[in-house]
């Protein structure tokens, strides 16, 4: 048995459609998905070097991990804030976001070195 579509289709005319949204609104949401699966993955790695540094006894490390997983709950409150942001507050929002997460990023690295190098 073939179906068919009904004969009363509507008439469209796609050239009369215009954007409906903000161009800043979807961006903000692109730059808050991406710095969330940034965070994301760094705490992850975080509470793995965390138990290591916790079966090795390494308490210098484990004050670190502490300091950045303070760092990391900073940045999920400015990454709630951008999601909140005006146009004219954004820019500088997402770059102090962005900044803050390449640092936690780059720490998160620099504690995994050491414990490899151990």
């Amino acid at each position: 048995m073939r179906r068919t579509l009904s004969k009363n289709v509507a008439q469209v005319d796609y050239l009369k459609f215009g954007w409906l949204g903000s161009m800043s609104q979807s961006t903000a949401v692109y730059v808050s998905w991406k710095a969330t699966s940034q965070i994301k993955t760094a705490q992850a790695k975080l509470e793995t070097l965390k138990a290591k540094a916790e079966s090795a006894k390494a308490n210098a490390e484990l004050k670190l991990i502490a300091d950045l997983l303070t760092k990391k709950q900073t940045i999920d409150q400015k990454l709630n804030e951008l999601k909140k942001s005006s146009e004219g507050t954004y820019q500088g929002a997402k770059a102090d976001i962005e900044s803050r997460v390449a640092e936690l990023e780059k720490s998160v690295q620099a504690i995994e070195m050491k414990f490899k190098a151990a």
